[in-house]
């Protein structure tokens, strides 16, 4: 009887299951049939469509139409054997042996994405030109949906086309850098060739740009173009695609053999390059689409007359005087009050020939020097209570980088004893400034920094006064572009608004994605109005006095990096001029700001081992003035008003239930002089310690005497 009842039990538990397991499958072949009938339609219009995305200013003017470079379509015919197989070695090996999907690679790629850690994508070049075409990249848009919809997609396409026909359309589709869409474009316009005229190499190297086309530009980007088509020669090696003689006539080709000069063909003003490069890889980042290949309308943030006056700056005599034509500058301005910017250009003389190439303005490969200070330093230090008043003392005097032996300089190797928060900051000591970071911890500092967009692989006790990093990569250290993020965080009360772009995007299909800025209170009102009193000084009587604005309030920091013992020599042995100047320096900064808008200028050669002498070290600040004079108008000018958490005595600022002092500020130097070009000091762990280069005047007679009530 019971062996009977467990029988039952046993069947009914089995019925269960199967029914269950028929239920599953049927709703999940109904959610596959539901997905494939609300997917695109698959047109002939949308296969050969040319992309045209059209670009607008804060205002709504058009400022580029991306759709208006020249094309040209090549046909099946004109395709060659040798470029065929370098694009199916290098996308999809198994092109000539699946139906659209590949379910022994999409096997093979999950099976090495668990054994080797490195993600390996599964797609087929079907798909890749489908999603291309029709989808973003976005993996917020890497839904089960979208995953179905593309395979599907990508099986009609094989039923509808050949496989010559699939790879025309993927041949005539992608993005090839400079303004080129189509290999065929590429071929002429990089080789002056039809596409059967090229050679393995040159054929290797179109195959491989199109998964990154501004990151293997032969033109801009040499060696990753250069290790990119040697990858490809490598596949089309393995498979046989070539022989091995010619694997090595190919591989020891140079990238640039047979590269002709680039032709302007942009359908957008000069000025607009760096910005337009930046807009681009936003609209990706926040959409996944990539608008040099997917029609859309892109709302940005520049203010074009703001953008065009930055490059009369950079590149007229009417407004800075220059060293020379190879000088550079490079800088980013953004709205206060949320972060939007307005302007940006990464270099003077821009090559007329290239588009999106390197934009020096979001770099991180440059020292930003004594810019640093206060939001590595002072605002950390604020912000955590080392410090509750800008007459708070520091003492500038022999001192050693902590836990070492490495002794800290001040520029002029001298000291100037005890002296205030805001002092420090007004002459820019070094030696404070470690001691402020000290006092905070790093730990402390860099979460501060991690809020305000700024990042690095580990913080040490030099990134006081440097922005240099132990490890190459553009998350870490600083760019224009971060520091002027980070610095309207003083300007609007302590804010932090991450820069952007891009307000707007319109799809073909009339859908939006807007974009609001979003902002997050890192310091209170009142430390960020102690920052912005205590860098209206550095203006007004300290070493950025050539920054200042007559009639507009402003506030901000100089910055100047210097090069270590070893490399000063090599400078002076190949830069005689170095000698004779009073300062041999690779980077000078300027950061600063209005009520309204925030600025920072890096300037320097583009090879770093050409100094900046005395005649280059003001051009930060000269291009930091012209720009801010023109962004604010005298009569429109604010100044910024004190928090009510705050009170002034004299010249200084305390906290509200911060003790009170009379304060003196001790201008005791050493006798040491100032050798003619700056002696360098290595920094710790390797990064190499900036000296301030500014010329130190003494204290003004209200850091002197005992301050008296203000009314203030």
């Amino acid at each position: 009887m019971k062996n009977e009842t467990l029988k039952k039990y046993l069947i009914i538990v089995a019925n269960v299951l199967l029914a269950g397991f028929i239920l599953a499958t049927l709703a999940a072949a109904g959610l596959v049939a539901y997905y494939i009938s609300s997917a695109p339609a698959l047109t002939e219009e949308a296969l050969t469509a040319t992309t045209s995305s059209k670009i607008y200013d804060k205002d709504g003017g058009l400022i580029a139409d991306l759709g208006a470079e020249k094309r040209s379509n090549a046909k099946t015919q004109e395709i060659p054997t040798d470029l065929v197989n370098a694009i199916v070695a290098i996308e999809d090996q198994r092109f000539f042996n699946h139906r659209g999907v590949d379910v022994i690679r999409i096997a093979g790629a999950f099976l090495n994405n668990l054994t080797s850690g490195r993600l390996q994508g599964g797609s087929t070049l079907d798909q890749q030109f489908i999603k291309l075409t029709y989808f973003s990249t976005s993996t917020e848009d890497q839904t089960l949906k979208r995953k179905i919809q593309e395979a599907w997609l990508a099986m009609q396409l094989e039923r509808r086309s050949t496989k010559q026909e699939i790879l025309t359309y993927y041949v005539n589709k992608v993005y090839m850098s400079n303004g080129n869409y189509g290999m065929k474009t590429a071929a002429s316009a990089y080789y002056g060739k039809e596409l059967k005229d090229l050679s393995i190499a040159q054929a290797a190297l179109l195959a491989g740009m199109p998964q990154a086309p501004n990151q293997y530009d032969p033109y801009t980007q040499p060696e990753a173009a250069q290790r990119r088509r040697d990858i490809v020669l490598g596949e089309m090696l393995d498979e046989k695609y070539i022989t091995k003689e010619q694997y090595e006539t190919a591989i020891a080709t140079p990238v640039t053999d047979g590269l002709q000069p680039l032709k302007n063909t942009a359908a957008y003003p000069l000025y607009m390059d760096n910005y337009l490069k930046e807009v681009i890889e936003e609209v990706e980042e926040k959409t996944g689409y990539n608008l040099l290949t997917t029609g859309m309308s892109v709302y940005t943030n520049v203010d074009s007359a703001a953008q065009q006056q930055l490059w009369n700056i950079y590149n007229t005599d009417e407004f800075v005087y220059y060293p020379d034509n190879i000088f550079q500058v490079a800088s980013t301005i953004v709205d206060v009050s949320n972060g939007k910017v307005i302007a940006q250009l990464g270099a003077r003389n821009q090559a007329t020939n290239v588009s999106f190439g390197v934009n020096q303005a979001v770099e991180t490969n440059r020292d930003f020097g004594s810019t640093m200070k206060p939001i590595t330093d002072y605002a950390p230090a604020l912000k955590n209570g080392v410090y509750t008043s800008t007459a708070d003392t520091i003492v500038d005097g022999p001192y050693n980088y902590p836990g070492t032996n490495t002794p800290v300089y001040n520029y002029e190797r001298g000291y100037f004893g005890s002296m205030t928060v805001k002092s420090a900051i007004q002459y820019s000591r070094n030696i404070p400034a470690i001691k402020a970071l000290e006092a905070t911890g790093l730990d402390k500092a860099l979460e501060y920094l991690n809020s305000i967009g700024i990042d690095y692989p580990e913080l040490l006790y030099s990134n006081a006064i440097s922005s240099n990093t132990t490890v190459s990569d553009q998350k870490y250290g600083a760019s224009s572009e971060k520091m002027a993020a980070a610095y309207a965080v003083f300007a609007n009360g302590g804010t932090y608004y991450k820069p952007q772009y891009v307000n707007k995007v319109v799809f073909t299909d009339n859908t939006t994605k807007e974009f609001a800025p979003e902002g997050k209170q890192v310091l209170s009102p009142e430390i960020a109005y102690m920052m912005t009193d205590m860098m209206k000084s550095v203006l007004t009587y300290g070493v950025g006095a050539n920054a200042a604005v007559s009639g507009v309030p402003i506030a901000g920091k100089t910055g100047t990096s210097n090069y270590a013992d070893n490399e000063l020599a090599a400078v002076l042995a190949s830069n005689p001029a170095a000698s004779s100047s009073s300062m041999a320096a690779p980077d000078h900064n300027f950061v600063g700001y209005s009520t309204k808008y925030a600025m920072a200028v890096w300037t320097g050669y583009s090879n770093r081992n050409t100094p900046t002498l005395d005649n280059g070290n003001l051009v930060a600040t000269d291009v930091f003035r012209s720009m801010m004079t023109y962004l604010n108008p005298v009569e429109t000018a604010l100044d910024w008003e004190m928090p009510s958490g705050l009170y002034r005595y004299g010249s200084y600022l305390y906290l509200n239930g911060a003790q009170r002092r009379n304060t003196y500020a001790n201008t005791t130097t050493s006798q040491t002089p100032t050798p003619t070009v700056p002696e360098s000091t290595e920094g710790d762990e390797g990064v190499t310690e900036e000296e301030t280069t500014e010329e130190v005047e003494e204290p003004t007679t209200a850091e002197n005497s005992p301050a008296s009530p203000s009314n203030d």
